[in-house]
This record gives structure tokens, C-alpha cells and sequence, in this order.
């Protein structure tokens, strides 16, 4: 099934991975990137709704945000950090969908599922990704998390706030 199945999180979450043999892996490289370092600002993408993101476009808004800042800022001029971790598992009960399937299937009986996919349940405000950035690369960094928000299901915001001096 597609991902827009799986955007709103009903019920009760599953996250027990210690039961279930086969289970996926989370497809997030790195969840953090760039150079660690004292940085002037911090460009945070936050979502607006309470939703679920697979790994797979948790991923794909990452390298499309890390990738848009490092052509401006080069590798060393900003720090990258994921703030979600896909911890739910989805679950789907494949069926048979050609003609004469209908005597191999099982219908609803036993129709627990099998894991195909990891995602993160998100509460409406919470912080997505952030980005710590110079004082001149603080557009750029907005331009990159815009870029990043046209991969996740949900329409986020885009806050900026001055880093703490420490």
C-alpha cells in the first residue's frame, strides 16, 4: 500500500520489534550531518498536525535539505540534526489480487499482518529537523528545509531562532 494509507496514527502504536522475525530496518543513514560547532541560529522544520511519517520520507526530506545547504555553506558551514526516530511499525495483510485468488486467500482470518514499513508518530508542534547555521546562511538554510518540507506528508513550519551562547 501507498504511505498516504498510514499518515494518520489510529489506535494504540506497535513498536514491539522484539516479537516479530523479518522485521525492517530504518532506511535513515545518518540522523546527523554537517559539522558540529558554535553556530549563530537554528532553522527548525516543526509540523503543524499530529501525523505519521515513514522512514522512507524522513530519509528523502533529510538528503534534499542537507544536500541544498551543502552546495551554499560547503560541508563545514552548518549542522544537521533528525529529531524523530521511526519507532512504529506498520503492517499490512497482503492479499491476492488476480483473477481465481479468491480460493488462496484467507480473507480476515488471522489478519494480523506482517511488518513492511518503520514510522514516526509526530504531535502537532513538535521539531522535525533543525539546522545550526551561521548568521549569513540562515536563508539558505530556510530554502533547504522548504525544499525538505515538499517530501514529508505534512505542511510543516519553518522557525528560526537564535542559538544559546554557552
Amino acid at each position: 500500500m501507498h504511505g498516504g494509507c498510514y499518515r494518520i496514527g489510529n489506535g494504540q502504536p506497535y513498536a514491539r520489534k522484539e516479537f516479530i522475525k523479518g522485521k525492517p530496518q530504518p532506511k535513515i543513514a545518518k540522523f546527523q550531518g554537517g559539522k558540529r560547532g558554535e553556530y549563530d541560529f537554528i532553522v527548525q522544520l516543526c509540523s503543524n498536525e499530529k501525523m505519521q511519517i515513514r522512514h522512507m520520507a524522513i530519509e528523502s526530506a533529510r538528503l534534499a535539505a542537507n544536500k541544498t545547504l551543502e552546495q551554499t555553506t560547503g560541508e563545514t558551514g552548518y549542522f544537521s540534526v533528525l529529531r524523530i526516530y521511526p519507532h512504529i511499525l506498520l503492517r499490512e495483510n497482503k492479499m491476492i489480487a488476480t483473477a481465481g485468488a479468491d480460493r488462496l486467500q484467507e480473507g480476515m482470518r488471522r489478519a494480523f499482518g506482517k511488518a513492511v514499513s518503520l514510522a514516526a508518530r509526530v504531535r502537532g508542534g513538535q521539531c522535525i529537523m533543525e539546522m545550526h547555521v551561521k548568521k549569513d546562511h540562515v536563508e539558505a538554510a530556510k530554502k533547504a528545509l522548504v525544499g525538505a518540507c515538499v517530501k514529508l506528508p505534512i505542511t510543516p513550519t519553518i522557525k528560526v531562532m537564535p542559538a544559546k551562547k554557552s
